[in-house]
């Protein structure tokens, strides 16, 4: 549809140019065609005008796709405090860089120190009740323990005791009485050697709760000193000296700035062609003639139904740190060079109303022709269609050729130029020069 309206409108314009010119021939006055003689009169029917050619080249093509998106923080940590306590002191301020690990607020320990004592304390009594200590990895097994190696004495001595009373009682030596009383302490004595084994098996559950809890109080000593979790600046700072915090409360908000992401979207059409890798250039409104580098690290799987578009991210050195996480960026993503694509110089090309044309210069005659641009590089347009690449074309005077206009070019062109403007008007500049011969 575009191309026929461009062709009507190429046809309504070069028949008003011939009526304009046949009209400015019929409607010269007779004094100054008589001045011109015979040669005035034919002079600008015949005019020929001169013009400036050049071939249609050959060029590569860096293809690319337009973005602009936003710069963010690949990491970002709202630090909380694990404990409760007074601030003590914050070391950091908005904008300070941290490393991971660097202390960001400190609280008051002594509460904490003295819960770690306490748990120090519950603990030392388990172990001495099993008899380990903490250096030891291993505790002791159950048959080691002194209650339980206890129980078992007097279960030994007391299982002694009952055989020898039941051997002498069936030699009638020892009483009916006193094999059932030899018979009644082994069994008291097998029940308290089952319940230090028990008791035991207690104790080793308790020694883990107790282990656990002097862990947890030496833990809790250690955030009292909360630190970085990831490098970055400190971008809020929420708490003061003085102030009473609560566990959970967050304290400070940590950017990671090197590198940066730059996220944004991509037209679906350029699905098949964004791959990891690629070279991201871009530029952003706080340094304007600088052009920042970037390579896309990740494309989203899935394509937006509203707006046709996937997403992408670009890693972004920032070593400098001049790039900050918020920054608004524009620029494009390099996808494939295409090699001895047709191209024309700026000066070949005119664009009138959105139509762009060329004029083929083809023995002796100008034609104009409608050409579809596609990339801009250097001075010159890439030709999409219209030519076929062998064409001669004019390159100055477009405003003043018509298809079907005799154009000179060399020595020829100066020949011809240099009679128009004798006899008629100047094709370069359209004023009359017949003043020297009128006279």
């Amino acid at each position: 549809m575009r191309t026929d309206f461009a062709r009507l409108f190429l046809g309504v314009t070069i028949v008003a140019t011939s009526l304009t010119a046949c009209s400015t021939t019929s409607g010269q006055a007779p004094g100054a065609a008589g001045g011109g003689g015979g040669r005035g009169r034919g002079g600008r029917g015949n005019a020929t005008v001169q013009v400036e050619t050049v071939n249609v080249e050959r060029m590569s093509v860096e293809r690319q796709a337009d973005l602009s998106g936003t710069l963010v923080s690949p990491d970002q940590a709202k630090v909380s405090s694990e404990v409760a306590g007074v601030v003590r002191s914050v070391p950091v301020e908005l904008g300070t860089e941290v490393k991971a690990g660097d202390a960001l607020v400190r609280l008051e320990p002594r509460e904490l120190a003295l819960a770690l004592e306490r748990a120090d304390s519950a603990l030392k009594q388990v172990e001495a009740q099993l008899g380990i200590t903490r250096r030891e990895q291993e505790t002791l097994p159950d048959e080691d323990v002194a209650t339980v190696r206890q129980a078992r004495a007097n279960r030994d001595d007391a299982k002694a005791a009952y055989d020898r009373a039941a051997s002498l009682n069936g030699r009638g030596l020892v009483s009916q009485v006193d094999r059932d009383t030899a018979e009644t302490r082994l069994k008291v004595m097998e029940a308290n050697y089952q319940a230090a084994l028990d008791n035991v098996r207690a104790l080793r559950a308790t020694l883990q709760d107790r282990r656990a809890s002097y862990d947890l109080a030496v833990k809790k000593l250690s955030d009292a000193v909360i630190k970085a979790p990831v490098s970055g600046a400190v971008s809020e700072r929420l708490v003061q000296p003085g102030e009473f915090i609560r566990e959970n409360t967050q304290v400070v908000t940590i950017v990671s700035i090197n590198p940066l992401k730059l996220r944004t979207s991509i037209q679906e059409k350029f699905a098949s062609s964004i791959r990891q890798g690629q070279a991201v250039k871009f530029s952003v409104e706080a340094f304007p003639d600088r052009i920042f580098d970037g390579k896309v690290a990740y494309v989203g799987p899935s394509v937006d139904q509203t707006t046709r578009t996937f997403s992408i991210e670009a890693l972004v050195d920032n070593a400098d740190r001049v790039l900050k996480p918020g920054f608004f960026a524009k620029g494009n993503v390099a996808l494939k060079m295409d090699d001895n694509v047709m191209a024309v110089a700026d000066d070949a090309v005119s664009t009138l109303a959105g139509v762009s044309t060329v004029y083929v210069i083809e023995n002796g005659k100008a034609r104009q022709q409608i050409v579809t641009l596609g990339a801009h590089q250097g001075k010159r347009w890439e030709i999409v269609e219209g030519l076929k690449g062998t064409e001669l074309l004019a390159s100055s005077q477009l405003n003043q050729l018509a298809t079907g206009m005799s154009v000179a070019t060399g020595a020829e062109g100066g020949r011809g130029g240099g009679a128009g403007r004798g006899r008629g008007k100047d094709p370069t500049s359209g004023s009359a020069q017949t003043k020297g011969e009128g006279q």
